[in-house]
């Protein structure tokens, strides 16, 4: 078995006993493999020990890859959208995780009627108030919630967070939490259009915590391709 199995059986058995922890059936949580940087062959044994949800972080990185080893699986967008490249994005990619901001909202609705699609989305939450970090504000989310709502070629599926990076994950919980409890508010406006089943929070540093908390969808690079090569 190589390093990238072993690598996923483990965080796969973390998943497993963070849900149950919890009070949750592990299989509602999905293990999204994020490969920014990560090279074609350990991509495909990702894939090959199970993994079925790839994430990228940049459309042009996104779209060799997906031309290379196909969609088979389904590959996700996970970093800061340009408006300019909505039209390539909604063309590639499953799902994209990274809506902040109605502009782009817009963008992918004209693009996704152009295409004849409806793009599943995520709207990302800034819930640090880092100015390093996209996402909109936390005041303001239920409001682009409402306004993606009424667009046509769009369906919001849920939210997206990334909390500050800590060296205790427990720093993170509250974050995780917030978003958990801001997703119930979203279901509570009973916004017609939007599914609210999607948490897409934790990464290799926290993702146990994550899961504790309701996450959905777990972003993981480090922990199955180990560090990536410095650039």
């Amino acid at each position: 078995m190589s390093d990238v199995s072993e690598n996923i059986k483990h965080v796969r058995e973390v998943i497993a006993e963070a849900a149950l922890k919890s009070g949750r059936d592990p299989s509602d949580v999905r293990l999204m493999a994020v490969t920014k940087t990560v090279d074609d062959e350990r991509i495909l044994e990702a894939i090959r020990a199970g993994v079925d949800i790839i994430g990228e972080n940049y459309v042009q990185e996104g779209k060799r890859k997906i031309e290379k080893l196909g969609k088979d699986v389904a590959w996700h967008l996970v970093g800061y959208l340009q408006s300019n490249k909505a039209k390539y994005a909604v063309k590639l990619f499953d799902m994209i995780h990274s809506v902040d901001r109605i502009s782009l909202a817009r963008e992918l609705d004209r693009r996704s009627g152009n295409a004849g699609l409806v793009t599943k989305i995520l709207i990302e939450v800034n819930l640090s108030g880092e100015e390093t970090k996209s996402g909109v504000q936390k005041g303001e989310a239920v409001a682009l919630v409402r306004e993606a709502a009424a667009l046509d070629h769009l369906s919001i599926h849920g939210l997206m967070t990334m909390p500050p990076w800590f060296d205790d994950p427990e720093d993170a919980r509250p974050y995780f939490a917030a978003l958990r409890e801001l997703r119930d508010r979203v279901k509570e406006e009973k916004i017609g259009n939007i599914r609210m089943d999607e948490l897409s929070m934790g990464m290799t540093g926290d993702y146990r915590v994550a899961v504790e908390e309701g996450a959905t969808i777990v972003r993981i690079g480090r922990g199955i391709f180990g560090e990536r090569p410095a650039r």
